[in-house]
């Protein structure tokens, strides 16, 4: 059993105010103290307490020794205290500490306390010092890559403004990487890294970014693991270091949903306090190839044709997905496939739950992690399988989403499937079959509001383990006929943007990249990799009327 650490309380100086300062195991303490003179039985001092402030030990960054100047000695105003010994030199320590500011934002916060008696200030530090060391949750060094590019071009500006900082404080040693060229990241941590040196993983960037980061860190854990990537029923194994990211790109889904906010120092304060979230991760395949790795969004047809559309137009910059949006929306596609899975069954909740996956979610807490390998379903569209029993759709669909996570972004606070989870071994597939406009426009403004997206009778949802999309037309057969429509038709499509040519198939939107194949074959494993995260928390039903920040 863990050793209690011995209870630490003084009486401290607080900007001339005098506090009770406690120190427990898991708690930083101090409480205001009012002297009051009474006259009953004598002269009796009687003190009152109020303005309590609590710091979560867990939340504390960092306790340094401060110099105390004059100015600040005749702040201190000892000499009309004369319930405590005067002393000539005041001494001082600073705590930093997280404070919630609400809208899931943390900012980093100092309180500094004065004493009398340089042995007790020296005790405070030391003992405040023995706690930061035993949370062994903490990271010590850190891999870091910066994304110069990517969104409006600030990475390398907001880690040196905004983050490193912050990791000096907390003493966090780093290497920091700026890269070069596309999968630069990726193919550093394949090949070259030196991952036993390091507690984390960061990435400074986007949710591009951040795919570069799980794909380098996936492939090197299973190359150790001698896994092949091929194998589609593979068991994958699960990566020891944590990943965090440094939101700085055009899109940041993945921190929004796992963070609640996409902001720079919150992202930080979450990786200093060693914070721990796992997560599903979908591995892609296209017959027995593997293409990618997914965490929040596979989509195909709308989300797969703005993707498409919006590549050709990058000069715009993030403008270029409104405009990318509403001209898919008016051409108004829809592609015929067969798309068969496997239910998620013995497992809580389900994609129509008002329920969120929220910090320490009860769903996630309790998933089963260790997921055996699942066989495909053959040829019998009706297999089945110690799992349960693979149901085939075949239609005409305007979109196929498969959400692993909300997908909530500040445009679409839900997200595609509120209910969804980050960690419970399965993913949302979301059917919207063909409609008219109007009734795909209802859907597509269902994401902004409050109401139910799926409370619609051409959308479907279910939540499934595994999945398998077949095209009509295959890709070697959409190959042919591509070939024969540029041949016949080419010119005509090229001086007529307009025409209302339909492609054959459309492609898969897989977070932000497009897929080589529309056949693909997608299963999720459970829990492969961690964030430096906690969940988005619950927002407190009111605010504290005192914060530690009003002292």
């Amino acid at each position: 059993m863990e050793k209690q650490p011995s209870v630490l309380t003084s009486l401290l100086l607080v900007k001339s105010r005098l506090f009770e300062v406690t120190l427990n195991r898991t708690l930083l303490t101090w409480k205001e103290v009012q002297l009051r003179r009474k006259k009953v039985s004598g002269n009796i001092s009687s003190r009152l307490r109020f303005g309590v402030h609590s710091v979560p030990v867990s939340e504390i960054i960092a306790v340094r020794e401060t110099e105390v100047d004059k100015e600040t000695k005749d702040e201190g105003k000892w000499q009309k205290m004369s319930h405590i010994k005067t002393e000539t030199n005041l001494c001082a320590f600073t705590v930093s500490y997280v404070e919630k500011t609400g809208q899931h934002r943390w900012r980093c916060s100092n309180m500094t306390f004065f004493c009398s008696d340089e042995t007790i200030c020296q005790q405070w530090v030391r003992k405040l010092k023995e706690q930061l060391s035993l949370l062994t949750c903490r990271p010590k060094h850190l891999l870091v890559y910066i994304n110069p590019y990517g969104g409006k071009q600030q990475g390398k500006q907001i880690y040196e403004h905004k983050v490193a900082q912050l990791f000096t404080l907390a003493s966090i040693s780093t290497d920091v990487i700026v890269t070069e060229h596309a999968n630069h990241a990726r193919d550093h941590l394949k090949t070259q890294a030196d991952l036993r040196k390091y507690d984390g993983i960061i990435c400074v960037g986007g949710d591009g970014m951040f795919s570069e980061v799980v794909h380098g860190l996936i492939a090197r854990t299973q190359s150790d693991s001698g896994v092949d990537l091929n194998d589609s029923q593979a068991k994958l194994a699960q990566c020891n270091l944590r990943i965090g990211i440094i939101p700085a790109g055009s899109t940041d889904c993945i921190c929004y949903a796992t963070v609640g906010v996409n902001d720079p120092v919150t992202s930080a304060l979450h990786i200093i306090v060693g914070d721990s979230q796992p997560m599903d991760v979908c591995s892609v395949h296209h017959h027995n190839t593997f293409l990618k790795y997914s965490v929040s969004l596979l989509g195909y047809g709308f989300y797969g044709d703005v993707l498409t559309d919006s590549e050709r137009n990058r000069w715009m910059g993030p403008a270029r997905y409104d405009f990318s949006g509403f001209k898919t929306f008016l051409s108004h596609h829809y592609y015929e496939g067969t798309i068969s899975f496997l239910p998620a069954t013995n497992t809580l909740g389900s994609p129509r739950d008002s329920s969120r996956c929220r910090s320490g979610c009860y769903v996630c807490q309790h998933r089963v992690k260790d997921i055996s390998p699942i066989k495909w379903g053959g040829g019998d569209v009706n297999e089945n399988e110690s799992e349960g029993e693979w149901k085939v759709i075949k239609g005409k669909f305007l979109a196929i989403n498969a959400a692993s996570m909300s997908c909530a972004c500040p445009r679409s606070p839900k997200g595609l499937s509120p209910a969804a989870h980050l960690a419970d071994g399965t993913t949302d597939i979301i059917l919207v079959r063909k409609c008219s406009r109007l009734n795909f426009l209802r859907h597509l403004l269902r994401h902004t509001s409050k109401d139910d997206q799926f409370d619609l009778t051409f959308v479907e949802v279910y939540r499934v383990k595994k999945f398998k999309f077949t095209p009509n037309h295959c890709d070697s057969e959409f190959s042919n006929i591509r070939d024969v429509r540029e041949n016949a038709f080419g010119q005509i499509c090229r001086d007529h943007p307009s025409c209302d040519c339909t492609p054959v198939n459309s492609n898969w939107n897989c977070d932000g990249e497009i897929l080589e194949h529309a056949a693909i074959e997608v299963g999720v494993h459970c829990q492969l990799i961690k964030l430096f995260a906690r969940g988005i928390e619950e927002t407190p039903p009111f605010e504290e009327d005192v914060s530690p920040s009003a002292v």
